[in-house]
């Protein structure tokens, strides 16, 4: 028998036309799948997390086979796995004639760094392919960023526009002539006094064999990890992913984009997609996914600033931040840009605190793996800034908590967006809030002991004196930021005796902590 390619096929690499398997012949590969302790256990992954990586890797070999491909799979309590990439490609070197190895590159520095060594640890040739599931290559962002004093997304994003064509008019125009609709898409939740907010809701998948196997496997191997798997109906499937991408542009598209940022206490998803987890995956593809939004707009189903906002998320900050991480370098995750020292809370692995809010937020990130895009710059990323969390403790507890972190997009959506621990290379600002902007955005201030029409008070709301506490502490690196210019100005008008207040509920505050 001829020697034959080895495909390693990572657990975020479940696309069935991944780059590695392109052009290649089934008959003359053996693709390696593996179910590795480094992997489920380099952080304290969510259990859903797990369960939903291992299940639908389990899937997809399967998916894999039916379409004539030859799959080497490594459970995780299979005798002899080594638990690593290296330790089981060599494992698979001894199994099979293998004349060179080819892989899609990996997603995270980590990773990276040791695919880079396969060459000489194996002797064999390694060919390292592009992810073509991005529209744009390291390359190509390096060179969109040469020169530039600042890398801001809008400007990348109208790059994609172009390049993909999305959202453009017969001129090559933008839609409805600009660009960008976020104006439009801040609306508060449409609820009054007792109201009830009847929203869509994602598909509930139910488990099958496969799912169970990994549900309880997952229960016995990792019970010290954070959340729960009582909430567990995730897609596991190609076929699952669409008909979840179906149910979104069918029910809740429409809205999307008035509500995107509005929060609601016990409502979890309201009109989001709920597709992060699977595009990150690989169950989904991420342009085709905006072609369809496209379409649903030309079609008059859905309005152009639910499209444009959804679309921007994907072709927009998505490969944005992903070139973002790529080039910044793997001590990204390191950046402490002002200083904060502070351990994260421990009611972030519990959601036990007064504040409604955060309870709100970390509650149903423990019982979902999930929290939508403000709940977790405004909210979780927003205190922790405040109170001035080490962003790497910051960094770490959200790559395990959310079933679609994966370092590449969470460490810049955490460091750079959340903390602005990176200086301000990706966010302009720092996106620090009182309580007002939450309380303008969500239900959750109607529900909280805390007043959030106070400052000082024992009962005050807590992130209203730790914002202005936040900007003191931080005045020497932030007051020449031009974008807090009018908070320092009005910092700067509060008497002496007004500003010792706020440090003081802020101070009391955090020594409760």
């Amino acid at each position: 028998m001829p020697a034959k390619t080895l495909i390693p096929l990572l657990g975020d690499q479940l696309f069935l036309s991944i780059s590695s398997l392109a052009d290649q012949d089934p008959d003359n590969c053996i693709i390696l799948m593996m179910e590795l302790a480094d992997e489920t256990s380099y952080v304290r992954h969510h259990k859903a997390k797990i369960a939903l990586i291992l299940s639908a890797m389990r899937h997809h070999a399967d998916a894999l086979c039916e379409r004539g491909w030859q799959v080497d799979y490594v459970k995780l309590k299979d005798e002899g796995n080594s638990g690593s990439f290296t330790g089981e490609i060599a494992r698979a070197l001894e199994r099979y004639d293998i004349d060179n190895i080819r892989v899609t590159e990996a997603g995270e520095w980590r990773v990276m760094a040791e695919m880079e060594n396969w060459g000489e640890r194996f002797d064999q040739k390694v060919t390292i392919c592009p992810d073509d599931r991005f529209l744009c290559s390291h390359d190509e962002f390096a060179n969109w960023a040469e020169g530039k004093k600042q890398l801001r997304m809008e400007f990348f994003y109208r790059e994609m526009r172009r390049k993909t064509g999305i959202l453009l008019d017969d001129d090559g125009k933008p839609e409805g002539g600009k660009w960008n609709y976020d104006n439009e898409n801040r609306k508060p939740p449409p609820i009054g006094d007792g109201g009830d907010l009847l929203t869509p809701r994602p598909i509930r998948f139910q488990a099958d064999d496969i799912t169970q196997q990994i549900l309880s496997l997952v229960e016995e191997n990792f019970a010290d990890h954070p959340g729960t798997l009582d909430n567990f109906h995730f897609a596991v499937t190609h076929e699952e992913a669409m008909r979840q991408k179906r149910n979104f542009l069918d029910n809740a598209l429409a809205d999307f984009g008035d509500y995107q940022d509005a929060m609601v206490t016990d409502a979890p998803f309201l009109w989001h997609s709920i597709l992060s987890p699977y595009i990150n995956l690989g169950l989904l593809d991420p342009v085709d996914l905006c072609r369809d939004v496209e379409a649903r707009y030309r079609d008059g189903k859905a309005p152009l600033n639910a499209a444009e906002g959804f679309i921007r998320q994907i072709i927009g900050w998505r490969e944005y931040v992903r070139g973002i991480y790529w080039r910044e370098g793997p001590d990204y995750t390191r950046r402490n840009h002002l200083n904060a020292q502070r351990d994260l809370p421990d009611f972030y692995y519990t959601g036990d605190t007064d504040m409604h809010c955060v309870s709100q937020a970390i509650g149903q990130t423990l019982d979902h793996g999930y929290a939508h895009h403000i709940q977790r710059l405004m909210i979780t990323g927003n205190f922790a800034m405040l109170v001035g969390v080490d962003p790497h403790q910051v960094h770490q507890w959200y790559l395990e908590v959310y079933v679609d972190a994966y370092e590449w997009v969470e460490a810049p959506n955490v460091v750079g967006m959340s903390q602005y621990a990176d200086g301000g290379i990706l966010a302009s600002k720092p996106y620090a809030s009182s309580g007002a902007y939450i309380n303008r955005m969500s239900d959750y201030c109607g529900h909280c002991r805390y007043n959030v029409k106070t400052r000082t008070d024992d009962d005050s709301c807590p992130f209203n004196a730790l914002y202005w506490d936040f900007l003191d502490r931080n005045i020497d690196t932030l007051k020449g930021n031009p974008r807090l210019a009018m908070p320092y100005r009005n910092w700067d008008k509060k008497d002496e005796d007004e500003q010792q207040l706020l440090r003081k509920r802020a101070n009391n505050f955090l020594n409760s902590l």
